[in-house]
């Protein structure tokens, strides 16, 4: 990857960064960057013409006070070093703009496009219909563009199975069985409403290839998991208690751990109802099972494990048995990965860009002018304070590069976003601003409010855009 570098100077005016992904990540490292270098110019593009990623597209419906985030990012939108470009998707010219358009323009770039692929299970029969991923299930509810047709055959069986157990897993599970009549107090879609009011799901297992010990949710999810109505909790309780005795030298030294064991071997006041959710341990999938013409899913085969190794290092080591479940939905939440972009390095294998406490490297080498955060930067994992501290990271990584005269991007005007400007409108794009993302979501507040829900999404871009040929 070749790159024309040049030391930043600071008489050469304000340092100008193009941030690519508009989720916490960008917004925070925004932040930080405006705070501890005030002499800044930054432009944040997006491919979707609304902001705030999967605060906007993966916070369950049910948890608006994880989107009280957007307030600070509101802020951040507010200060005259900032714009947001939305509708305007980076890395492919047809829709936008190419990585080096943006190097030709800007002294750095950020990329915080976070992890927009599924992670396959590989296993036959995974591509029948009734099998989706989390991010598609997730994205439907929430009113993301690209899930908003999702198909799933909610009305023909009574029982699911979502293949992970993180926290993800449970906000399936929960909006899943929840009472349709608190969902409509959400801004969960309306279509998503209309189609779960219809839905006969009874049941939904919930599995792990590990044991209790190893879960990935946390107490706050299984806390309002196990307190759903009407809603009862069924597992082997009795492998619960013995790996709780086994791993007691581990939760002795692991609050968050001791009281997370404390509440699944409590279980649910909920007993003889309708509903179900179920902890299934030791399971691996090895294949989703079809109808005779393999046109839809009628139940899921898993290899039983058991655990080997240290407990703060246990394995799930095959048995040689079986067991199948039946059910007519199979979700899979075994996480994400990211995609790459052209012109940029990427390991595969880790499915990050190469990075040393943000700052882009290929092989041994730094590349000049560029940074990740959030998931692109350290794989999909964690919540979002976890991103803010990430996102902090990188921005000092920019600030002291600027500080010791590190090398930057050289060649072309350096004009920021006003540079780009002409080419966008060759190409038919119209940038969509963060006063113009603010009215889309007037709109969406006024359709809510009339709705009575706190808002209702749009869910096409095309009704984004409409907004704004009406304003």
């Amino acid at each position: 990857m070749s790159i024309i570098s040049r030391a930043f100077s600071t008489t050469s005016g304000p340092f100008k960064l193009a941030i690519v992904g508009s989720g916490p990540a960008g917004f925070y490292t925004a932040h930080r960057l405006l705070k501890e270098w005030p002499n800044s110019q930054i432009d944040m593009f997006d491919a979707l013409p609304v902001p705030h990623g999967l605060v906007r597209f993966g916070v369950a419906p049910d948890h608006p006070e994880v989107k009280n985030v957007m307030a600070t990012f509101d802020r951040v939108a507010e200060d005259d070093r900032f714009r947001f470009f939305g509708n305007v998707s980076i890395g492919c010219r047809e829709r936008g703009l190419d990585i080096k358009e943006l190097q030709n323009h800007f002294d750095a770039v950020l990329l915080s496009y976070g992890a927009s692929e599924d992670r396959k299970m590989g296993i036959p029969g995974e591509d029948i219909y009734g099998v989706e991923s989390a991010r598609s299930f997730v994205g439907w509810y929430n009113g993301h563009p690209a899930y908003r047709d999702l198909k799933l055959p909610l009305d023909d069986t009574d029982t699911a199975v979502v293949v992970g157990q993180g926290n993800v897993a449970l906000d399936i599970a929960r909006i899943l069985l929840s009472p349709i009549d608190e969902l409509r107090k959400t801004d969960i879609t309306e279509y998503a409403l209309e189609a779960l009011s219809k839905s006969k799901i009874k049941h939904v297992h919930v599995v792990g290839r590990r044991g209790p010990v190893q879960v990935s949710f946390t107490s706050k999810e299984l806390r309002e998991q196990m307190s759903l109505p009407g809603v009862a909790f069924k597992a082997d309780m009795d492998l619960i208690r013995r790996e709780i005795e086994a791993s007691e030298s581990i939760m002795s030294q692991n609050r968050p751990l001791k009281r997370l064991m404390g509440l699944l071997q409590k279980g649910s006041p909920n007993q003889n109802t309708d509903k179900s959710w179920s902890a299934k341990f030791l399971r691996s999938p090895i294949e989703i099972l079809g109808n005779a013409d393999r046109s839809r899913v009628r139940g899921i085969q898993y290899a039983l494990n058991r655990l080997e190794g240290p407990l703060d290092q246990r394995k799930a080591v095959a048995t040689g048995e079986f067991e199948s479940d039946a059910c007519g939905v199979v979700l899979k939440s075994i996480g994400y990965k990211s995609a790459p972009i052209p012109d940029v390095p990427f390991d595969a294998r880790k499915g990050i860009v190469p990075n040393q406490y943000g700052k882009v490297v290929d092989g041994e080498k730094e590349v000049p002018g560029m940074y990740a955060a959030g998931w692109l930067k350290r794989g999909p994992t964690g919540v979002i304070v976890s991103t803010m501290s990430d996102a902090y990271e990188t921005a000092d990584t920019i600030v002291d590069d600027l500080k010791n005269g590190k090398e930057m991007l050289q060649g072309g005007s350096k004009e920021g976003a006003d540079g780009l400007i002409p080419t966008l409108k060759d190409r038919g794009i119209v940038p969509v601003s963060y006063s113009d993302w603010k009215k889309i979501e007037a709109a969406e507040f006024a359709l809510g409010g009339r709705l009575g829900k706190p808002r209702e999404k749009f869910s096409r871009v095309e009704d984004m855009l409409s907004v704004l040929e009406r304003s």
